[in-house]
Order: C-alpha cells, then structure tokens, then sequence
C-alpha cells in the first residue's frame, strides 16, 4: 500500500480538523475491515488516515430519548449484544447476525457498515465507483450478476454494501454527522445513502471533512424483520434482502415500510409494496402480494434477472417473520 501519516485524536475536535476537504486526500478509520483492503488494494492512495478508535464519545448505546442512540465506533457485536436491540429491532440484528463471521462482528463497528465503499469488482479493480473505461459501462457490458435491478438508469449500478442500511431506513433512523468545529447535523437514514452520478462524489451524503458520529433508532412499537438470501453463511454478502416493519392495529397493517437491499446503489424503499400491505391482516396471500409488489419496476441486467424473483420471496418471508416475531 502506498505510504501514509496516521492520526489518532481523542477528540471530535481535532479528529475533523485533521480531514481535508477533498475526497481521498484523507480518510477515516474505525473497525478497519473494509479500509485496510481499500489501501491494500490501491482503491484508495490517501495522505492521512484518522483513527477513531480513541474517540470515547463514539462508543457505545444508549437507551432514552424515546429510542436507541448507537454510537458509529460501537461494535456489530456489541448491538447484536444489546438487550434493547434484540426486543425492539430484530430486523437490526438480523442484519448483523447475517454476517456471520464472529471476526468481523468484534472488529467492524455500525458507522464503518454504513459507510463501506461498494463492493463492485469493476471499483475495486480500478475502474472507478461507476465502473466505466471511457465511454464504456463494464458492468452494462460485462459481468453483472451482483449488480443493480432498481435504481439503475443513471451510471451507478453497484449495490450498496450495507448491512445495516436497510433496516435503519425502515425504522425511521436518523444519522447525525459532525464536521469542522464539531458542528452537526442531523439527516434521515433515507438520505444518507446516495447513488453518485460523477467519480468524484460518493455514496453518502459525508462531506469529506464529515464523520457519522451516531444513529439513532426511534422505538414506535413496530413489528419488523429482515429476511436475507445469500449462497451460504458466512461472510459473503446477500444476493437480496428485505426489511420490512409496521403497526399492527386492530389485526390489520398500518405505516408499512418495505426497504430492499443488494438490488439498488442505495437501499430501496418500496412505496408499492408498502401500500399492499397497509389495511390489511397478515396472511400468506397478503404477504405474497406483497412480495409481488416489491418486484414491481425491476429493471434487471443482463445478468442478474434472478434477483426478482428473490425479492419477491425475500419480502414475503420477512412479512410473515415480522407478525411472528
């Protein structure tokens, strides 16, 4: 890897006066298991890289505020962990538990989930975050298997890479950022994810001198479940996956959400699928339909027409999970 000056503030403060303002001059590091390919890989030629790990205020959950505030340093296996997590998220830690490697889990931290690059062979073999050469679309051309079927018209057809993503969209969760000075802000889950339109922009809303500092995921007494289907177990990421969550008033299904991913460049929130499931009781037919629904819009590749059908069956499980739960 090329060489570089490493950073370890112990404070917000200095950690954002240490990023640069343009992408890839500098970057952040946490758990490590995505950056440290990155580099070793040349995906990523930065000057500086700023640790996070002795940031203390990044650590850790908390319970209040009407919610679970998680910090983006804590552990993937400390929110699988979390007693909180388990008996009012369990699409969350569905999500993580996917995963399945136990070294992941005690490395990788929430924010470093959130924030991966994406896994597209084509970027990590040098050609760009939209996998072009010139005027080309490898991935329109080329092997697309793994590659987008919503979301897909503009030039980004990767997927994106995030466990977590999904589920937090469905819950409602919002993200906060802290930038130079330690000044905030605060966004939705929904729009921290980006399909990026040029290589010089990214797939979140971070500016560059920016760091997911926390997420908090606000309890409304929601049923939720994420279904995931994936070649195996282990660390391999899923073919699709499907959160959904709702309220369950009078037997019938009220504010549905339904939030794909693997199949768009940013998580994909399925009003139609959303809209077949809202006054209705929890069956088998009105899970299928909606998993029909879900499907709807499909744009495949030449490749990976498979995955529709795998959205259909991903939403319909995660339905009938969500009720049982």
């Amino acid at each position: 890897m090329k060489s570089f000056e490493y950073a370890a503030p112990k404070t917000l403060k200095e950690a954002t006066a240490l990023l640069s303002d343009t992408w890839g001059k500098t970057e952040v590091l946490a758990g490590g298991t995505d950056l440290v390919t990155s580099l070793k890989q040349r995906v990523t030629r930065p000057a500086r890289v700023v640790s996070l790990r002795n940031i203390k205020e990044l650590k850790g959950i908390k319970a209040g505020r009407g919610g679970l505030a998680i910090g983006a340093t804590t552990t993937l296996a400390e929110l699988v962990d979390n007693k909180d997590a388990r008996k009012n998220f369990p699409s969350l830690v569905a999500a993580v538990e996917g995963i399945g490697s136990p070294q992941i889990l005690s490395v990788g931290t929430v924010g470093g989930d959130l924030c991966q690059r994406p896994r597209c062979w084509y970027f990590r073999n040098g050609h760009g975050v939209l996998g072009r050469q010139g005027d080309t679309s490898l991935v329109r051309e080329g092997d697309n298997r793994y590659h987008a079927i919503f979301g897909n018209d503009g030039p980004a057809l990767f997927v994106s890479p995030s466990s977590l993503g999904p589920a937090l969209v469905a819950l409602g969760a919002q993200m906060t950022l802290t930038g130079p000075g330690a000044k905030t802000r605060t966004l939705a889950a929904a729009e921290f994810f980006r399909a990026p339109k040029s290589e010089n922009e990214r797939e979140t809303a971070l500016k560059p001198n920016e760091i997911l500092t926390e997420i908090f995921v606000p309890s409304k007494g929601l049923k939720n479940a994420t279904y995931e289907v994936r070649h195996r177990h282990g660390f391999d990421w899923p073919y699709v996956t499907a959160t959904v969550a709702f309220v369950m008033k009078g037997g019938a299904v009220s504010d549905a959400r339904v939030v794909l991913g693997h199949v768009a460049p940013v998580p994909w929130n399925v009003a139609g699928a959303a809209g077949a499931l809202n006054n209705s009781a929890v069956s088998e037919t009105a899970a299928a339909r909606c998993g029909e629904a879900a499907a709807e819009g499909a744009k495949p590749l030449s490749g990976n027409a498979y995955k529709v059908q795998m959205v259909k069956a991903a939403v319909k499980r995660a339905v009938l999970a969500a009720v049982a739960a």
